[in-house]
């Protein structure tokens, strides 16, 4: 349901508020007119300053919670508009075990799969309405894309800025070729600078991603407010979850990395303190693919983004499973902090973009970086790559289908795909954080060469487009892989969501049993529930004493999974290739 919108108050208020506020404009813009520029935000939004605060420190999120992340016509039917079709298949597959969908960008946009948008304010009309995103959000909670650092080269903003008009003449980042810019970190190879003509005579613009999608400029207020703008709209229509893509990039100072700068964290702080006065149930995640500490920053002092990408899960996990061996992960999770209250990881394994490598480094070395990149081009991956400021290049990410990257290990492919695939599931679902699938994964979808090669873009590999009538026909084929794996991950999610030990935010403690056995265990935040979660992540049996887990006798146990009970006599656990246990107190 659309969040509510506090009203007005007549009462006594403090004005903490426009203290906020004010108070996150100074560091923004110094110089500015705080008070005016506080006024216009407020407006936008639609609050009163004297709006009661929200609670601090408020978990918006359960354990029930679990999303699907997916274009709206990632399934199509010839008879239905695409939004449509993704909201029956939705309502008919997944609507008892899911509870929200990130729908990737729907907007018009001329590149990039909607990533280069050109009117934040319409829903592209080739999948739907804004009614229909009202409709799917009485059933789901949608996450919209708040595409913030750059938009489309043919949009009404920067044709405005070629002709010297407004709204969009300062609207863009202009900077002298001959400008030093070694230092600014990139994740494409393309030129940082794209040469234009204007009514003013030749300039040069920056574009972070590709010469498509040009760079916003955050140092003018009247984007910020634009972008506020966008965001009431979307409240309006039933959006409740705001993801800000490539956020790390949006603030830009010559002569530094350009990445994750002060002004940046900041509007990220400014936009969660709007959202939360205008609808407390409302969510920002900050979408940051870079290395894990940098991530982390992003949770601020629980006052910064509500969720966090957890972007290291994905190679890690990727690597644990085709090496049969988890001492990395493991001592990644062991350096993972406790999200505060009113704060939680946002966890998935698989996307739209591919599986990203900037979040490994420091975690895997060259060669063992190598040795998975190669693995995922002998399973029909590709590779994408980022500029470095020695003209050289580095991977930044491996395209592939999640259900083809585990088809097998180092060693090549195996019989273990499937066991292989739901043990990664199976790890991701009992994680601290919110679970979030890939519609590719949930149904399995393989590698679309024929999509990459019409494209021209690796990552279309992983962004294959469903006629509804055949999937429907490959899920109702009961021995169909697709079938199978969506079968095991609805079973995985309704247990989770069953499981106060499973809460996002419970507690977490990571165990050492072995390096083939990737093991932690949760407990509930009221402690009633404990849960162990023990994981066999090769493809050799594995046999786990019980004394070495530390079960508490005088309570019963069980393996969530499998049904099996534990008694006084089990000595221990045989877990086959791949085989995962969730054992808990009953």
């Amino acid at each position: 349901m659309p969040p509510t919108l506090f009203s007005q108050s007549d009462g006594a208020q403090t004005c903490e508020l426009r203290h906020r506020v004010e108070g996150h404009l100074a560091i923004i813009y110094p110089d500015a007119d705080h008070a005016a520029l506080c006024d216009e935000l407020l407006r936008t939004m639609r609050l009163s300053e004297t709006a009661p605060a929200p609670p601090p420190f408020k978990n918006n999120w359960s354990e029930a919670d679990a999303l699907v992340i997916t274009y709206a016509d990632s399934i199509r039917h010839p008879a239905q508009v695409p939004l449509q079709t993704l909201h029956s298949f939705l309502r008919e597959r997944l609507q008892d075990v899911l509870s929200g969908v990130h729908l990737l960008p729907f907007f018009p946009s001329t590149a990039d799969d909607g990533f280069a948008v050109s009117d934040y304010s319409k829903v592209d009309s080739r999948v739907g309405t804004w009614d229909d995103i009202n409709a799917l959000a009485q059933d789901f909670d949608v996450m919209a894309d708040c595409v913030i650092n750059h938009c489309s080269s043919q949009g009404q903003w920067f044709s405005n800025y070629l002709a010297g008009n407004s709204p969009g003449k300062d609207y863009f980042i202009e900077c002298d070729p001959q400008t030093d810019l070694s230092q600014v970190v990139r994740p494409r190879t393309s030129p940082l600078l794209r040469e234009v003509q204007t009514s003013e005579g030749q300039r040069h613009v920056w574009c972070t991603f590709s010469h498509d999608q040009v760079d916003l400029n955050f140092k003018n207020p009247e984007v910020l407010t634009a972008f506020v703008g966008f965001i009431r709209l979307y409240l309006d229509q039933g959006i409740s979850i705001f993801r800000l893509d490539a956020v790390a990039f949006l603030w830009k100072q010559i002569g530094t990395t350009c990445l994750n700068l002060p002004e940046t964290h900041e509007t990220v702080r400014l936009l969660r303190t709007l959202v939360e006065f205008a609808a407390p149930e409302a969510i920002i995640i900050t979408e940051t693919n870079i290395p894990s500490r940098e991530n982390l920053a992003y949770f601020g002092n629980a006052n910064e983004a509500h969720l966090i990408y957890n972007f290291s899960l994905p190679p890690l996990l990727l690597y644990s499973l085709v090496s049969g061996n988890c001492k990395y992960l493991k001592s990644w999770l062991m350096s993972m902090p406790p999200a505060q209250h009113g704060t939680t990881y946002f966890n998935f394994i698989a996307s739209h973009d591919g599986i990203g490598l900037r979040p490994a480094e420091g975690l895997l070395d060259d060669d063992e970086l190598n040795a998975l990149i190669t693995a995922m081009q002998g399973f029909g991956g590709e590779v994408s790559w980022r500029a470095l400021d020695n003209n050289q290049k580095k991977p930044y990410e491996i395209n592939i289908s999640l259900i083809d990257a585990l088809q097998g290990t180092l060693n090549g492919a195996d019989r273990w795909q499937l066991q292989r695939f739901l043990c990664a599931h199976t790890i991701m679902l009992a994680l601290e954080g919110i679970p979030a699938f890939y519609i590719h994964s949930l149904v399995a979808t393989g590698n679309d060469y024929e999509l990459a090669e019409k494209r021209q873009q690796a990552r279309s590999i992983n962004r294959h487009v469903w006629d509804a009538n055949a999937l429907n026909r490959e899920l109702d084929t009961p021995e169909s892989m697709h079938a199978q794996v969506l079968a095991g991950l609805r079973q995985l999610i309704g247990l989770r969501k069953k499981q106060p030990a499973f809460h996002p935010n419970a507690t977490q403690f990571t165990m050492h049993l072995g390096e083939q056995v990737f093991a932690f265990w949760r407990q509930s935040i009221d402690r009633r529930q404990s849960i162990f979660c023990l994981n066999n992540i090769s493809d050799t049996v594995q046999n786990i004493a019980l004394h070495e887990i530390n079960l508490i006798a005088t309570e019963q146990w069980q393996d969530l999974i499998s049904g099996q009970t534990l008694t006084e006599h089990t000595g221990n656990i045989e877990l086959q290739p791949y085989q995962c246990a969730w054992l808990a107190n009953i």
